[in-house]
C-alpha cells in the first residue's frame, strides 16, 4: 500500500511455490518500482528480515562478503536482495518495524489484501 497525503494506491500479487520472505521483500520492490521520482519513503513492514537486513546493517555486510553471512551460507534470496537495493539507491527510505496482528489498520489491510490474492489465485485454478 502507497499512501502519499490524501492519495493511496493498493497494490496486492501472488506467486506460487514461495516463501513469505520472499512476498514481503517483492511487496517492498513493487511499491518502491511505482514512485515516479527520488522520493523521501517511510517503509513499513511486519517483516524483521527485511526490515533489520536495512537497518542493522545485514545487507551492507553481505554485498561487502559477495553476499556470504557470517555463518559462511549464502544469502537467502540475493536476487531480491540486490534489486531492494538498486530500489533503494534512488530513494531516501526509513525502514520502520511494524508488530504484525497488532491493530495497526494499515498493516491489517495488506494482510487482507495479500490473502485476498492467494484466494483470488485458488478460485482462479479451480
Amino acid at each position: 500500500m502507497l499512501i502519499y497525503g490524501a492519495h493511496r494506491r493498493e497494490i496486492s500479487g501472488f506467486e506460487a511455490l514461495t516463501t513469505n520472505n520472499r512476498m514481503e521483500m517483492m511487496a517492498a520492490i513493487q511499491a518502491l518500482r511505482l514512485l515516479r521520482e527520488p522520493c523521501k519513503v517511510d517503509v513499513y513492514s511486519d517483516s524483521s528480515y527485511l526490515v533489520n537486513a536495512f537497518t542493522k546493517g545485514w545487507i551492507k555486510s553481505w554485498q561487502a562478503h559477495g553476499w556470504v553471512k557470517a555463518d559462511k551460507q549464502p544469502v537467502k534470496n540475493q536476487d531480491l536482495w540486490e534489486e531492494l537495493v538498486s530500489q533503494a539507491s534512488t530513494h531516501q527510505l526509513r525502514w520502520i518495524y511494524v508488530k504484525g496482528h497488532a491493530g495497526n489498520s494499515e498493516n491489517n489491510r495488506c494482510d487482507e489484501l495479500a490473502t485476498g490474492a492467494i484466494r483470488q489465485n485458488r478460485a482462479q485454478r479451480s
